[in-house]
């Protein structure tokens, strides 16, 4: 499978959100310090009793073409992969971006805001190639850090933002009010 991976105008978010985020939740991490140092975790897969599907796109708020209202996107790239012409996937990087999950816009941080691959390629690393994009973007652009975010209801996106050699940063156990069973994690890469 030829997996082509292209910016495009952060205009086109209704045509990326046609991409669903939707996943079916069946297990959960369990998360714990180390004990050894601070900020190192045990992460602990745990079957729920009864599975779901979490579609983020669902709350209004958080669905792609409500970004522009809540952020100033100026900065911010989309990526879109596509396999034999047809969009397949997709990618957001913020930068330089106020309020977003770190509490300053530096120059030298990005946020993959958003990545989101067609079900019916996950696991044929389309995932994989918009990652790849959004980091080079963020080093041509002279960030040393890229940041994410994910909860542990999603434990695919967390297995695979390890496997991109991403370190688990922080743990936030109440950050979402109105899932009060979700817990925050904060993810980083370091870019050289």
């Amino acid at each position: 499978m030829r997996i082509e991976v292209s910016e495009e105008p952060i205009d086109t978010l209704d045509e990326y959100a046609s991409i669903p985020i939707a996943f079916a939740v069946e297990q959960v991490l369990e998360i714990e310090d180390n004990g050894k140092a601070p900020g190192e975790f045990v992460l602990t897969e745990r079957s729920v009793a009864v599975p779901f599907i979490k579609d983020y796109d669902a709350f209004k708020v958080e669905h792609p073409v409500q970004w522009a209202k809540r952020f100033d996107v100026t900065n911010w790239r989309l990526f879109a992969a596509r396999v034999a012409g047809r969009r397949v996937g997709g990618a957001v990087v913020a930068f330089k971006t106020a309020n977003m999950i770190t509490s300053k816009a530096g120059s030298d941080l990005a946020v993959l805001w958003d990545i989101r691959v067609s079900p019916e390629v996950r696991g044929r690393g389309v995932g994989s190639a918009l990652f790849q994009a959004a980091e080079a973007w963020a080093r041509s652009r002279g960030c040393r850090r890229l940041k994410i975010e994910t909860q542990n209801i999603n434990v695919p996106a967390c297995r695979f933002y390890q496997r991109q050699g991403c370190t688990l940063e922080a743990v936030h156990r109440f950050a979402y009010a109105e899932f009060p069973d979700e817990i925050q994690l904060i993810w980083h890469k370091e870019l050289k």
